[in-house]
């Protein structure tokens, strides 16, 4: 059964070895841009990396290999709308964890995001503050649990359940996706210097890597790829609300 374009044929296989590539592209440059983008406070090219992530299955993938990855009609549309609700309450979660452990300083990953954001709310008032929500909403319930799960939960996942199984190539690409948010969290950039947050960051990677696992359950229970991007923009949302009205 033919998966890749007719193009990439004989040149690349939907497999592990394409898998690694795939991650470690887009491991290297994702750090190199989100890193960048923390303190300057750029983040056009960021969103131009998640829109890279969206076109790898359309660029590389013939229509049955976009199936194969899981791009199609959900199966059961009711477990999209619970994988929503339920990456919302993950995220609610991880907040949580977060304050409990380490309150409002800079060791809790979402005062650290939000911090990211700052440069681009010098005029956040309580007046403006739902507007910012909204658009910030928007875009982080869009290009990133577009990009990130086709990517991961989807090439890097069917790549590796060519030689592994499901629940194999699953753990494979939570961890892939778990260590590339040490850009976002972890790695700090903060009063013009850098640092490493050592312990904050285990705990970060290890939350990340079980919500990595989580949309994998979505995906599996929907039948498509579209209950873990359901489930991602529920985490998101979440997330959005969170910094916008519990710590900025």
């Amino acid at each position: 059964m033919r998966y890749i374009r007719p193009v990439w044929q004989n040149k690349i296989e939907l497999d592990k070895k394409l898998g690694i590539i795939l991650i470690l592209l887009f491991t290297f440059s994702r750090f190199i841009l989100v890193l960048s983008a923390n303190s300057t406070g750029n983040y056009q090219y960021v969103s131009l990396l998640f829109i890279a992530m969206i076109l790898v299955p359309f660029v590389l993938l013939t229509d049955k290999g976009k199936v194969a990855i899981g791009y199609n009609r959900p199966k059961s549309h009711l477990w999209v709308f619970y994988s929503f609700l339920i990456g919302i309450v993950a995220s609610s979660a991880v907040y949580f964890i977060g304050y409990l452990f380490f309150r409002d300083t800079i060791s809790n990953w979402f005062v650290y995001i939000s911090h990211s954001y700052q440069n681009n709310l010098a005029d956040l008032t309580d007046s403006n503050k739902l507007q910012y929500f909204l658009m910030f909403a928007a875009i982080s319930v869009t290009f990133s649990p577009f990009g990130e799960e086709l990517l991961y939960r989807g090439v890097i996942h069917r790549c590796f359940s060519y030689d592994y199984d499901d629940n194999e190539a699953s753990i494979v690409d939570s961890l892939a996706f778990a260590i590339v948010h040490l850009a976002h969290f972890g790695i700090i950039y903060i009063a013009g210097a850098w640092d490493f947050l050592f312990i904050p960051s285990l705990i970060w990677v290890f939350l990340m890597y079980l919500t990595g696992r989580l949309f994998y359950i979505f995906r599996e229970k929907s039948g498509s790829i579209f209950g873990s991007i359901a489930g991602h923009s529920g985490f998101n949302l979440a997330m959005m609300f969170y910094i916008f009205y519990f710590i900025l």
